[in-house]
């Protein structure tokens, strides 16, 4: 049995039953041949088969939006390294991550994006170089996080501070959704990724606009209407720093569009504009 599958097994029961008093679960432990580079496809995918076995279905639509607590650039610190997962003492489900840099001012309770999803820290230990988050059923539902296994490398940033240099652009660590890569293809030093999403998402995406992939600010080149897709090109440089190119065709990455085109649909269908032409 994989580590992926074990941990994908045990989180199932783990929100069916209520889980005995056990520590943390180290799967290294098990499974001795992690591999290091490249996470897994799932046939079926991992989020799917979790909304099965749980009989859950994905929670419908709201025009509610979130309030914004931690905000980011979408600048990848660094990547850090899954160490473990598995249930925890609370009967949650807990991720242990070995990382550096985003530990030099680390407190309790700070947030960090860990490929683009914004979640909070409930354990450090800076001998180790290691710290904790939970994961609650909604973010594996929403995200790709799940398909993460030990050993899988992940993107890292530290929630922005008003004296931070803004070198990307707004990203709240609030996943929209899943996309699916369909093509990775070399050009010269640089890479063009081409990644499917749901249509939901796609009207948000725009030629030269900005998008967050696996927490990573980009810039949309060309998005294809009929094929429900779009594309963007990783230059050298940022390929060395974030977890995208480590992963293969028809794996998931999470996807947070741009905001703005958020606030415009919603002002639009609230009727504010035929408000002003009215007065």
């Amino acid at each position: 049995m994989s580590a992926s599958s074990f941990s994908l097994t045990l989180l199932s029961k783990t929100l069916k039953h209520s889980p005995p008093k056990i520590p943390i679960l180290n799967l290294h432990a098990i499974t001795p041949k992690t591999q290091l580079k490249f996470n897994p496809i799932f046939k079926p995918s991992s989020l799917n088969l979790f909304l099965t076995t749980q009989n859950l279905k994905p929670r419908s639509k709201s025009h509610c939006y979130s309030p914004i607590r931690s905000l980011f650039t979408g600048i990848v610190e660094e990547m850090g390294e899954i160490k473990q997962l598995g249930t925890a003492e609370h009967g949650g489900f807990d991720m242990k991550i070995h990382a550096k840099t985003v530990l030099e001012d680390v407190n309790l309770g700070d947030s960090i994006a860990i490929n683009g999803t914004c979640l909070t820290v409930t354990e450090f230990d800076t001998q180790l170089s290691e710290f904790t988050v939970g994961l609650s059923p909604e973010t594996l539902r929403k995200t790709s996080l799940i398909e993460l296994v030990p050993g899988s490398f992940v993107n890292l940033e530290r929630a922005l501070k008003p004296s931070t240099r803004m070198g990307g652009h707004f990203v709240q660590g609030h996943v929209d959704g899943t996309g699916e890569i369909v093509a990775l293809e070399p050009e010269g030093d640089s890479l063009w990724v081409k990644v499917r999403t749901a249509p939901e998402l796609l009207k948000y995406i725009v030629p030269k606009g900005f998008i967050a992939v696996d927490g990573t600010s980009l810039t949309v080149v060309d998005v294809f209407d009929e094929e429900e897709c779009f594309n963007f090109m990783l230059v050298a440089y940022t390929q060395r720093k974030v977890v995208i190119p480590l992963k293969k065709v028809g794996q998931k990455v999470n996807l947070e569009v741009d905001i703005l085109g958020k606030y415009v649909e919603r002002l639009l269908s609230s009727g504010f504009v035929d408000s002003l032409k009215s007065s």
